[in-house]
């Protein structure tokens, strides 16, 4: 039986059989694993409080013939402070739905994993523009499941260059003004360069960027058109954050 500690996020959980939960952890040594947690729906359980959406920690899991077992764990921060506030709520909820959605089960990518866990806690904070910070983590998903942007060069000659009012998403990158421009979106040369810099950025840094809703519009199009097209299925949290800036 093989035995592993690692740091993890729950992404998911449903009810399973009588007492269990089936949760849905995104590891940082495993990538995303389902995983079972016996007697876990009690509240006097010792694994009741680890197995909450969000909960963020080190987990003890045993690899089973199907799924893998929780043994144990220990939590380093149970985000409340996004469960208490619906527009945070709401933006957690869809980056979990996103890991969910785009990770292949297994599939160890620890820079999206730190990125992932940086995202929670700046939204657990009031420093930054949710909806921006929310873009530069789509995009570094995007570019971990291969489907980055390539916005420095022409997506067809290749040429250097700096600025751009069309982005090719079938070559995923921006088109130089001698090129043909299909298979796109027309954008601004304003929503380009933010979207170049929130492309480019660690998220920590995104608070440097202010832009106005018409080129927080421009950039979401384009993140929403890629995640609906590149992916099995489309995250039903876009719903809610529609809702949210209506």
């Amino acid at each position: 039986m093989s035995i592993l500690e690692t740091n993890a996020v729950v992404i998911k959980a449903q009810d399973f059989k009588e007492n269990d939960k089936l949760i849905w952890l995104f590891t940082e040594k495993l990538g995303k694993i389902a995983v079972i947690a016996k007697g876990a729906k009690k509240n006097k359980s010792r694994l009741f409080s680890i197995t909450l959406p969000l909960c963020y920690g080190q987990y003890v899991v045993f690899k089973g013939k199907n799924l893998y077992t929780l043994s144990e764990g220990r939590i380093t921060s149970s985000f409340q402070g996004l469960l208490n506030n619906l527009e945070k709520l709401t933006y957690s909820s869809y980056i979990c739905e996103l890991i969910d959605i785009c990770v292949t089960d297994e599939e160890d990518n620890r820079q999206l994993f730190k990125d992932f866990v940086t995202c929670l806690y700046l939204l657990n904070t009031d420093a930054l523009d949710y909806e921006l910070l929310v873009r530069s983590f789509e995009l570094k998903l995007l570019k971990a499941t291969g489907y980055g942007l390539n916005l420095e060069n022409c997506a067809y000659c290749k040429k250097s260059i700096t600025s751009a009012s069309y982005i090719n998403l079938s070559y995923y990158g921006g088109v130089c003004e001698d090129c043909t421009k299909e298979h796109g979106i027309s954008l601004s040369k304003g929503a380009y360069s933010a979207l170049k810099y929130i492309n480019n950025a660690p998220m920590d840094k995104i608070y440097r960027l202010n832009v106005n809703r018409t080129i927080k519009d421009e950039i979401a199009k384009i993140t929403a058109y890629m995640i609906n097209s590149n992916y099995s299925k489309k995250p039903k949290s876009l719903e809610m954050l529609n809702y949210i800036k209506e």
